[in-house]
């Protein structure tokens, strides 16, 4: 698979913007993509947190399996605060809010001791398409921020209030270089990079060769899959959904969108990307 880089200019901007903000937060949220927690951990955000309260929401945790539970206990052991929810699921707006409010819960008594009751502020950030957005509207209780099941739908910065807090959604942010490529693939897969700048051929073949080393029996289940060669791999799925051209030719474009379709919305089951091994060692 060819090197992934992408930092448009608006990033760069972000950036800047999000530096600026920082004295006017009590804390930072950071939204993991649950299916690859340490492929979307930014560490150039985590460096800007500059010392503040910082709690790592892994988000689509309703996409992700049992080895993100193991990522999430490295994280804590780590010494952060995290959580794992869905964030279109309304019930998780209670999870996230009591781990918010626990952040600046001796902020508050000491404010509420003072004889005021202080909004505290906090900045939302993280890579593209994690969710960042839907997870201030799951706090708010309503569509305050503006979301898309794509890269890069956030542009500036929104100051939305939820009640007790005030939150700033801001834009998704990758870091200038990906020094591991083999994380930033698991990107490329979620949806977290510009589908418009990767070779989607390579993409799904890689997803595919990876799918089939951890996750076999889904592939057998959805595509009969039992063969591990890429080009085969992809003819299985032309044959099983009917993706054929004129002259029996293999439709191998619409087989590779969906391949990456159906593991992003879920089809194949619940995926974890990122092993424990890839989280350790990172600066939570």
């Amino acid at each position: 698979m060819k090197t992934i880089q992408w930092f448009p200019g608006h990033m760069t901007k972000a950036m800047r913007m999000m530096r600026e903000q920082l004295s006017l937060v009590d804390g930072v949220i950071f939204v993991l993509d649950a299916r690859c927690p340490a492929a979307s951990f930014n560490e150039k955000l985590k460096n800007m947190a500059q010392g503040k309260p910082v709690l790592y929401v892994l988000n689509k945790g309703d996409l992700a399996d049992e080895r993100t539970d193991n990522i999430l206990k490295v994280i804590r052991e780590a010494g952060a605060s995290a959580i794992k929810l869905n964030a279109v699921n309304a019930s998780s707006r209670r999870d996230i809010t009591g781990a918010i409010a626990k952040l600046v819960e001796e902020k508050r008594a000491k404010a509420l001791e003072k004889g005021f009751n202080k909004t505290f502020r906090f900045m939302v950030a993280g890579v593209p398409n994690t969710g960042k957005s839907t997870i201030i509207n799951l706090i708010a209780g309503a569509g305050k921020a503006e979301t898309g099941n794509k890269a890069g739908v956030t542009r500036a910065k929104q100051w939305v209030r939820c009640g007790d807090f005030d939150l700033l959604d801001t834009p998704g942010t990758m870091p200038p270089a990906f020094e591991n490529q083999y994380l930033a693939t698991h990107l490329a897969y979620v949806g977290s990079i510009n589908d418009d700048i990767l070779d989607m051929d390579d993409v799904a073949l890689a997803l595919l060769g990876e799918l089939y080393e951890r996750y076999p029996a889904r592939l057998k289940e959805r595509y009969g899959i039992e063969d591990g060669d890429p080009t085969g791999m992809l003819e299985t799925v032309c044959r099983r959904r009917g993706f054929m051209l004129r002259g029996g030719e293999f439709d191998y474009e619409r087989a590779e969108r969906a391949v990456i379709d159906d593991f992003r919305k879920g089809k194949l089951g619940r995926i974890t990307l990122d092993t424990t091994e890839d989280a350790r060692g990172l600066r939570f």
